[in-house]
Order: C-alpha cells, then sequence, then structure tokens
C-alpha cells in the first residue's frame, strides 16, 4: 500500500447512467486519502495511445448528474494482446499511476483481471453497465436508470397499443440477462417478458400463446430480452405473423436510448458509495476485486467469480408477472 501514489481511473466498454458519479467519487475519495489522480481516456485504448491527464476536485465538479462518461469509453483490440497490454503497462510506469480503478462491464473486468494478473498490478474494479448481469452486486450502476427509461416508453406505447388494439414486442437491451426485461415488464404491467435464461426450458412464445393472454386484454405488451438466444423481438414477431396470423403485431425496439439520460438518485447514490469504497479497497491492500453491494452492505468480489459465475435471476420475479398478467 505505501508504494500506492497515484491512482488511474478510465471507463470501458458500453457507457452507463452513472459512471460520472462514479468516477466523481473515486477522484474525491482518492485525493480525500492524500493520493495524486489521473484521467485515462477512452478506456483501455488510452493507456495504449496515452490519453491520460491529471484529476483535480474541480475536474468533476458538476458531473454527478450527467449520463454518460467524461472520461470516454471505447471498445480496444489491442489491449487483448499481450503486445497492447504491455504499451499499456509502460504508459502506467511512464505516466507515474500505482493503481487503477477501472469502470465497466464484462469485458472491462475480464481484461482488468488479465491485466493485474500479468503484471502483478492493483486494479478495482466497479460494476457499470446496464445489463445488471455482474455476479456479486445485487445491482450494477447505471441498472436503475436505464429500468426507468424502459418504464417511461412502455407507458407511452402502452397508450397507441390500447388504442388500435395490438400486440407489442419490446425489446430492450440486458445482452444475455433478462433483468430489464422481467423487471420492466413487472414495472409497466406488461402481460410477459421474454428472456434468456428460460429459453432453452420452454417455447415462450408458444406458452405465452396457448395461455390465452389475450382473454381479457384489448391489447398486449410483451417485453423481449435482445440476447441471439431469445431471437430477438424482429424474430418473434415474425413467428406470430406465420403461425398466428389472427394477431395484429407491432415491434419496438428501444436500442441506445437505455444507455442515456440523468441518472436516478439510486444510481448516483450507488457510483458514489462504490467509487468511495474502491479507495476503501486499495488502502486495505485489496487487488483484483470488484467492488459490489449485497443486502446493502458493500462487499470485494474477487475478478473470477464476478466474470465467470452467472448471476442466476429470481423466479420468484416470474411467477409474480404471471400472476399479475391474467
Amino acid at each position: 500500500m505505501s508504494q500506492i501514489k497515484c491512482i488511474g481511473i478510465l471507463t470501458s466498454g458500453g457507457d452507463a447512467p452513472g459512471m460520472n458519479a462514479a468516477i466523481r467519487a473515486v477522484t474525491r475519495a482518492a485525493i480525500y486519502n492524500g493520493f495524486e489522480v489521473k484521467g485515462i481516456y477512452r478506456g483501455y485504448k488510452g493507456l495504449i495511445t496515452d490519453e491520460i491527464a491529471p484529476f483535480k476536485t474541480q475536474n468533476v465538479s458538476n458531473i454527478i448528474q450527467q449520463g454518460g462518461t467524461i472520461l470516454k469509453t471505447a471498445r480496444c483490440q489491442e489491449f487483448k494482446t499481450p503486445e497492447g497490454r504491455k504499451i499499456a503497462y509502460d504508459t502506467l510506469v511512464k505516466e507515474g499511476i500505482d493503481a487503477l480503478v477501472v469502470i465497466g462491464g464484462d469485458g472491462t473486468l475480464t481484461g482488468a483481471r488479465i491485466f493485474a494478473t500479468e503484471y502483478n498490478y492493483p486494479i478495482v474494479g466497479l460494476p457499470g453497465t446496464i445489463d445488471n448481469d455482474l455476479f456479486g452486486t445485487d445491482t450494477t450502476i447505471g441498472y436503475d436508470t436505464a429500468l426507468n427509461t424502459i418504464m417511461e416508453a412502455v407507458d407511452k406505447i402502452r397508450d397507441t397499443a390500447t388504442s388500435h388494439e395490438r400486440l407489442f414486442f419490446i425489446e430492450v437491451m440486458g445482452r444475455d440477462a433478462g433483468f430489464l426485461a422481467l423487471n420492466g415488464a413487472i414495472a409497466t404491467g406488461a402481460e410477459a417478458a421474454i428472456i434468456p435464461e428460460i429459453s432453452t426450458e420452454v417455447d415462450q412464445l408458444e406458452e405465452l400463446i396457448k395461455n390465452g393472454f389475450r382473454k381479457s386484454k384489448n391489447s398486449s405488451i410483451v417485453l423481449v430480452a435482445e440476447s441471439p438466444i431469445t431471437g430477438g423481438a424482429m424474430h418473434l414477431a415474425e413467428r406470430v405473423q406465420k403461425e398466428y396470423p389472427q394477431y395484429d403485431v407491432r415491434v419496438t425496439i428501444l436500442g441506445h436510448i437505455q444507455r442515456g439520460g440523468s441518472p436516478t438518485a439510486h444510481d448516483r447514490i450507488l457510483a458514489s458509495r462504490m467509487g468511495a469504497a474502491a479507495i476503501d479497497a486499495l488502502l486495505e491492500d485489496q487487488r483484483n476485486v470488484m467492488i459490489g453491494i449485497r443486502n446493502n452492505e458493500i462487499e470485494y468480489i474477487p475478478f473470477n467469480k464476478a466474470i465467470k459465475n452467472d448471476k442466476p435471476i429470481d423466479r420468484e420475479l416470474l411467477n409474480t408477472l404471471r400472476k399479475l398478467s391474467i
């Protein structure tokens, strides 16, 4: 711990609302504890191109309410190679950065784990992803804001779905995780959620139709996780037109609207707590861990666990959705 004097911060992968709140928290908690701070622009790419600047308290003023990330983000194929990681390490040494805090999702933490192992380098990760798919934390930075964006969009779509008595498939993000689709469906009073976690167990579309989901409804909304496992909303709409032509079907793909916007209070508080905890972790000589919050308590989750373990969906939520959609 005595060797750490300067901490670098980067955001990587898909942006998520609350990343700026996390950058602010890491920067200010680090300065509070006597560290220098440097911001690394464009994720791991910035380590290779040396896009690094000193960060003071004023660099993170007035950003807690902003969506996106002031440090920018980028995918970086070069960092996936040993040669690229060597350039990144040389940059860190040249810049005098002794430890890293990385904010991002599964891919970001995977890169961090490999780099930390190769160079015995202290890294702490923050779970910044709207997908909520990282093991070891009840919720990830950005998930709550994305869920609220979905809720607002679906509320508007329901107005037109009801007017035209249509079946709407609404595709939401989540990669291979159904958290946004399932909880979005409960929050909006949707008739069903089609999610990858149970797609291999049952034909969710067939089950939906067979259960007579429109018996008492003049319109129906179904949220679909974008995963290749579910086939996505367009695929399901094509199936309905072919197999159940009596239904008037429409598709809405919400897309990147889910990533943007000012973070909710929940995401601002979550990001602030996690950012401060990242500095606490380094002070405690922790390394190669992700900051998680479980049952409202901060926990340190080894990268291996956070990345390799699948985060389970709550089956009770599926039952709740079924009961309430009659």
